[in-house]
């Protein structure tokens, strides 16, 4: 009996973890700025075969539910991933994904020369410039991964960070603890005013 309590605390404790660190990520180095236009980029997944996968089908959908409400007019939105495997490229799978499924029908951008996190992040600026806010969307680690590395190449447009809607809690919560210890390996490189908090 007092094992089974044992394990279900640490069980807890892992969850409530897991839930913590990804809702700090989701809240790093973004900013309250303001105005009518906005984009919201949407990163992609490694995608081998011929539609979207289940990472990047949710991706789509935190992005589309990123789309402040009443504000689609004045939103891009922008799709990020190079070729894969099967020859289509991400941001193609999941502006396809977006249409069909979601219904989506507002402005989507393509940026479809992607095959890393720096090098989105590099080929959406030149979509970014006229916009009064930006929004990046991925899991939590990797969003702010990317809005640090906005921040090293055009620290203008960083700036116009804000939050996404691609955390919420509860969602993903069994994996949020294996997120959490991925999302500590892929950010060990940022540098501490990379990770602040902004509430």
């Amino acid at each position: 009996m007092r094992r089974r309590t044992g394990l279900a605390m640490a069980g807890a404790a892992a969850l409530a973890w897991g839930e913590w660190l990804n809702w700090r990520w989701s809240h790093a180095l973004v900013g309250s700025s303001g105005g009518a236009s906005e984009a919201v980029v949407v990163l992609g997944y490694r995608n081998p075969q011929p539609t979207a996968n289940f990472i990047n089908r949710w991706r789509v959908r935190a992005g589309v539910r990123s789309v402040a409400a009443g504000n689609a007019r004045d939103t891009r939105v922008i799709f990020s991933g190079g070729e894969t495997s099967s020859g289509a490229a991400e941001a193609q799978l999941m502006a396809d994904y977006a249409r069909s499924a979601l219904e989506f029908d507002g402005t989507v951008l393509l940026e479809d020369r992607s095959a890393t996190t720096w090098e989105n992040i590099t080929n959406v600026i030149p979509l970014l410039k006229d916009v009064d806010r930006i929004k990046i969307v991925s899991q939590p680690a990797h969003a702010l991964k990317a809005r640090a590395y906005l921040r090293r190449q055009r620290p203008d447009l960083a700036e116009k960070l804000v939050r996404a809607d691609d955390y919420r809690p509860g969602e993903w919560m069994a994996a949020k603890p294996l997120l959490a210890l991925y999302g500590l390996w892929t950010l060990r490189g940022l540098k501490a005013d990379e990770r602040r908090i902004s509430l």
